[in-house]
């Protein structure tokens, strides 16, 4: 039994690496167009609607790559109880950006012409979840306050694995193709699967967090019992 906590806790180490490395590529390609945006040479291919209308763009690179970056930290159970204080101000950060993430990716969404060689699907995906990760960025902050610790977590991450599919769809996007063919539909359903599985991925994590209680709910739970 203490092998088998021993190597959860170990590989738990490793989750915010692998949020960064999932989030790497849409991190460094937002990068580049950041920089073509700015003026500087034009390291990404051209884009006549973001060129016409920049404003979305830069807001959604500017909000989801810190946002990436600093939120996989939150997933450390050791950071969280060692700095607590850490997790904290870095949640109250995180917020503003998670929300600034899901508007500007509404906006993108409803103010640019569809993207050549994708559908009414993935624009109604998209629509879909930008809505749900700004409702689940404010359901987390509202049960915080509450001092709801379980559905603070379970909330945060639904909406942290929204703001990753970029990331996933980097493999989706490169597998997909194989698999279900290049048609419009094949595309929107393979950018949509991306969405898909890092909704799945995230349940599965809130579930198996809810199953085994945490030292801080042992803690708050000692507390309100010696209270009562």
């Amino acid at each position: 039994m203490t092998t088998i906590t021993s190597t959860r806790r170990a590989s738990a180490r490793w989750v915010p690496f692998a949020l960064i490395v999932l989030s790497l590529i849409p991190a460094i390609t937002g990068s580049l167009r950041l920089v073509g945006l700015a003026g500087g040479p034009a390291l990404m291919p051209l884009d006549g609607r973001i060129d016409a209308s920049p404003l979305p763009v830069i807001v959604h690179i500017a909000t989801v790559i810190p946002y990436a970056l600093i939120g996989a930290f939150q997933f450390s159970s050791r950071l969280r109880q060692r700095h607590p204080g850490w997790h904290r101000t870095a949640g109250r950060v995180l917020v503003p950006l998670a929300l600034g993430v899901a508007l500007s990716g509404l906006w993108i969404t409803l103010a640019y012409p569809l993207k050549p060689g994708s559908g009414v699907l993935l624009f109604a995906i998209r629509l879909v979840v930008g809505t749900a990760m700004a409702a689940g960025v404010v359901l987390g902050f509202a049960a915080i306050r509450r001092g709801d610790v379980p559905r603070h977590r379970a909330w945060m991450t639904r909406a942290y694995a929204l703001a990753l599919g970029a990331g996933t769809q980097v493999f989706t996007g490169a597998f997909g193709p194989g698999l279900v063919g290049t048609s419009v539909l094949a595309h929107d359903l393979t950018m949509g699967a991306a969405w898909a599985i890092n909704l799945a991925v995230a349940e599965v994590v809130i579930r198996r967090g809810s199953a085994r209680p945490s030292r801080g709910r042992t803690r708050v739970a000692a507390g309100r019992g010696a209270s009562t």
